[in-house]
């Protein structure tokens, strides 16, 4: 494997702003061509995720790039300097998805192809996939060995008894190998990553792994502290395998620019790298790339890019699973009864990429505490802009030992406390009561951001009112203040 990226642009739709180069609000086909040209060529990221899943796959990406620009790609090489990885679906949780799998990875030997063809050498633009919602080895696996056994070995075949094998007949079929990127997605996931990723490369010769770990649902499923917290303890058990294994891991995690979501901007990212010192990879999602300055992004991105990388912080797991499990409790109590709101507001949220609803697992359709839920994004977007910022939820469920553990175990917690509550109206009729008195207990005294609050009155007094004409307006403009959708 050569270097492993730093910074994985993606196409996680939390952007407020459209960028500039976008035909419509709603980025699709060829637009998303010219966001991972501009996030290589103008940003500085070194990877872009190309998602299949949950929307039409375009299986000609990397001939478009290197034929749409030519300049660009010469000098450099996608699949060295630059990467791109495809986000697959998970045919265990994706039955309706499971053959757009298949598709994908026929799809790698002719990418191969085409990069020979423009490069003069042998250069594999695309050898990695990420599958989404892993929970056991054998998912990981199936898709090693399907690429290997099913695709690159019936070159070998005759294509007819006595004929010319399939390789003499339409060319030798490489890479020969992929790799698997197992993307864990909610607490049990973060518990068990470690495990699964030492089952699955127990009778591999690998010098590196790659595993990523989401940071999103683990959050709307289980509340902002859970998912910080279950994240560190992966991170620490991945680093454990690291050692007991001889294989060097390189964790990605993904993170969004709601503090719910991560907290990764580019005003935050040299805090978050000293967060999570044993992250290699960190993901560049819309928001961060739309709703700043590109000059502020593409310096945050140099720094992601040249940080040390060092080991994982270590963090105690039985108090870990004390916390998460009565304060997930308090989190799903409150997501339930907010639950109504929260679905008519995102109703309202408007759209960004193009996706397909899928079932699943995690599908289009989260489910909490029996509930059904929107995406995590405009999950995220509805609380914020009913002036209940999902990163309060649940806090009432900390004692005092509680809260001084995650303080120290989580250092940025604070911050991201005070930027949430800078955007709450304690005022709102949805702010659930006991969250207030939580608030004067751990001792949080913060300016409302008077803009956000503003508009967060009108949307509330808009819905009231029954004028739904103008409310994906001021969401929209809400979003502009805190400067992410969700």
């Amino acid at each position: 494997m050569t270097r492993i990226p730093r910074c994985m642009s993606t196409q996680h739709p939390d952007n407020a702003s459209v960028p500039f180069f976008s035909t419509s609000q709603v980025l699709a086909g060829e637009d998303e061509i010219r966001e991972a040209y501009y996030a290589y060529s103008h940003l500085g990221c070194d990877e872009q995720m190309w998602d299949v899943e949950g929307k039409e796959i375009d299986t000609f990406v990397v001939k478009k790039l290197l034929s749409y620009f030519e300049p660009f790609f010469r000098t450099r090489t996608l699949g060295e300097e630059l990467r791109l990885t495809l986000r697959v679906p998970n045919p265990a949780v994706e039955t309706a998805e499971a053959k757009v799998l298949l598709e994908t990875l026929e799809s790698i030997p002719r990418s191969f192809d085409t990069a020979r063809l423009f490069y003069g050498r042998d250069v594999a633009p695309i050898f990695e996939v990420i599958l989404p919602m892993t929970t056991s080895a054998a998912e990981i696996d199936r898709i090693f060995r399907y690429y290997a056994d099913f695709i690159v070995r019936r070159q070998d075949q005759p294509v007819r008894p006595g004929d010319i094998t399939v390789a003499e007949w339409i060319g030798p079929t490489k890479p020969e190998l992929i790799e698997v990127i197992p993307l864990f997605e909610d607490v049990d996931g973060m518990f068990n990553a470690a495990r699964v990723v030492e089952e699955y490369l127990r009778d591999k010769e690998v010098a590196d792994q790659r595993v990523f770990l989401a940071r999103s649902d683990t959050a709307m499923n289980f509340g902002l502290v859970s998912a910080a917290l279950a994240n560190k303890v992966a991170l620490q058990q991945l680093g454990a395998v690291a050692e007991r294994l001889g294989v060097r891991i390189h964790p990605i995690l993904g993170m969004g620019s709601a503090p719910f979501r991560g907290g990764l901007r580019p005003d935050t990212a040299e805090r978050v790298g000293r967060e999570y010192p044993s992250v290699v990879t960190f993901t560049i999602q819309s928001a961060f790339k739309y709703d700043f300055p590109p000059s502020d992004v593409q310096r945050a991105i140099e720094h992601l890019k040249s940080r040390e990388i060092g080991p994982p912080t270590p963090v105690d797991e039985q108090r870990v699973l004390d916390i998460i499990e009565r304060y997930s409790a308090t989190y799903r109590e409150q997501v339930t009864a907010l639950a109504p709101a929260i679905n008519r507001v995102a109703s309202f949220v408007p759209r960004r990429r193009a996706r397909k609803l899928h079932v699943g697992l995690f599908g289009y359709a989260r489910q909490v505490g029996g509930v059904s839920l929107p995406r995590a994004i405009s999950f995220t977007c509805a609380l914020y802009s009913l002036g209940v910022p999902p990163e309060l939820l649940g806090l009432d469920a900390l004692t005092a030992g509680d809260l001084a553990f995650v303080r120290e175990s989580y250092p940025s917690f604070d911050a991201k406390m005070r930027e949430a509550l800078a955007r709450a109206d304690l005022g709102s009729p949805y702010f659930p009561e006991p969250i207030r008195r939580a608030l004067v207990r751990a001792g949080y005294d913060v300016e409302p951001d008077e803009a956000h609050g503003k508009l967060v009155r009108r949307i509330r007094d808009a819905l009231a009112t029954g004028q739904d004409s103008i409310v994906p307006d001021l969401v929209v403009q809400a979003a502009l203040v805190r400067r992410f959708l969700g």
